[in-house]
C-alpha cells in the first residue's frame, strides 16, 4: 500500500487548539492593567512610607503571577497544538491552567482567613484614609478587569458544557480581588465612623469563605476532566440510543471523556449479528455532542458462545 494513500485515513489531533482563544487576549490585557497598578502602589508605598499601599501592591503582584500562569497555559496549548507528544491535542492544558489557578485561589483564601483571625485576636491600628483610598483604587482596577474577563457562556451543546477553565480561573482571581476591596470599603467605613473595629477582620473572614467556595468548585470541575471522568449520563444515553436503534447492534463498552473545552473523545465497542463498516456507526453518533475523536470496535455476535 502506497504511503500517499494512507493520508486519506489519517487526521489531525489539534481539535482547534491551535486557534487563539478570546480569553488569551483578555487575560493579557488584565495582566497589563494589574501590573501597572502593582508598580504604582509599590512605588507610592515606598515613597510615602505607607504600609497599606505597599501591602496592596505586593498583593497585586501575587495575582499578576497567578494570571501569568493562565496566560502561559493559553500560549503553550496553542503553540504545541500540532505536537504528536499529546495523544489528544493540548486541550487539557487549558484545564490544567484552571486547576493551578484554583489551587492558588485556595491558598489566597487561607491567607485571608489566617490574617483576619490574627487581627481579631490582636487588633492593629488602621490608617483609615489611606486604607480606604487603596480599597477604592483596588475596586476600580479589579472592576475593570472583571468586565474584561466576564465569561458569558453561549453553549452550543445544551446537554453538557465545560467552560474555558483557564478563563474562569483568571476571572475568579480578579473577582476575588474586587470582592475583597468592596468588603474592605464597607468594613473600613464602619470602623472609622461607627467604631466597629472588628468589622474589618470579620469581613476578611467572610471574603475568605466565599473565595474558598469558588476555588473548591473550580477544583472539582477541572479535576474531573484531568482524571478523564466519564461524560454525563445524558450524553452516553444519546450515543447508546442512536446506535442501538439501528439493526441489532448493541453497545457493550462505551467511554466518553473531555479532551478540551467542549470537546470529547469516545471509544465504542459494538456487538452485532450483521456488522457494518465503522463509518456507518460513526455517522450515527449525534453531531451536536462535541465529539471530535471516535474509535469504533466491532464484534460479530456468535450465538454459540452463549449456548
Amino acid at each position: 500500500m502506497h504511503e500517499e494513500s494512507l493520508h486519506h485515513w489519517q487526521h489531525s489531533h489539534t481539535f482547534g487548539q491551535h486557534v487563539k482563544r478570546p480569553g488569551e487576549t483578555r487575560t493579557l490585557i488584565v495582566i497589563a492593567i494589574t501590573s501597572v497598578m502593582m508598580v504604582v502602589e509599590i512605588a507610592a508605598g515606598l515613597a510615602f512610607g505607607s504600609m497599606a499601599l505597599l501591602a496592596d501592591g505586593l498583593h497585586m503582584a501575587s495575582h499578576t503571577a497567578a494570571l501569568s500562569i493562565n496566560a502561559f497555559a493559553y500560549v503553550y496549548a496553542r503553540r504545541h497544538a500540532h505536537s504528536k507528544s499529546f495523544s489528544f491535542g493540548t486541550g487539557k492544558i487549558n484545564t490544567l491552567g484552571g486547576y493551578t489557578g484554583a489551587i492558588l485561589l485556595s491558598a489566597f483564601a487561607l491567607v485571608m482567613a489566617w490574617e483576619s483571625v490574627m487581627r481579631l485576636i490582636s487588633p492593629i491600628e488602621i490608617a483609615f484614609n489611606q486604607a480606604i483610598l487603596v480599597a477604592i483604587l483596588g475596586l476600580a482596577v479589579n472592576s475593570i478587569s472583571v468586565v474584561i474577563l466576564g465569561h458569558h457562556h453561549h453553549p452550543e451543546n445544551e446537554h453538557e458544557h465545560h467552560h474555558d477553565h483557564n478563563l474562569v480561573s483568571a476571572y475568579l482571581h480578579v473577582l476575588a480581588d474586587a470582592l475583597t476591596s468592596l468588603l474592605a470599603i464597607f468594613a473600613l467605613l464602619g470602623a472609622k465612623y461607627l467604631g466597629l473595629v472588628w468589622a474589618d477582620p470579620a469581613m476578611g473572614i467572610v471574603g475568605a469563605i466565599l473565595v474558598a467556595r469558588w476555588s473548591i468548585g473550580l477544583l472539582r470541575s477541572t479535576a474531573q476532566i484531568l482524571l478523564d471522568r466519564q461524560a454525563s449520563d445524558e450524553i452516553t444515553t444519546m450515543i447508546t440510543t442512536s446506535i442501538e436503534s439501528q439493526d441489532d447492534a448493541r453497545i457493550v463498552d462505551l467511554h466518553v471523556w473531555a479532551v478540551g473545552p467542549d470537546i470529547y473523545s469516545a471509544t465504542v465497542s459494538i456487538v452485532t449479528h450483521h456488522p457494518k463498516l465503522p463509518n456507518h456507526y460513526k455517522a450515527l453518533v449525534p453531531g451536536n455532542l462535541g465529539i471530535v475523536h471516535t474509535t469504533i470496535e466491532i464484534h460479530t455476535c456468535d450465538d454459540s458462545v452463549n449456548s
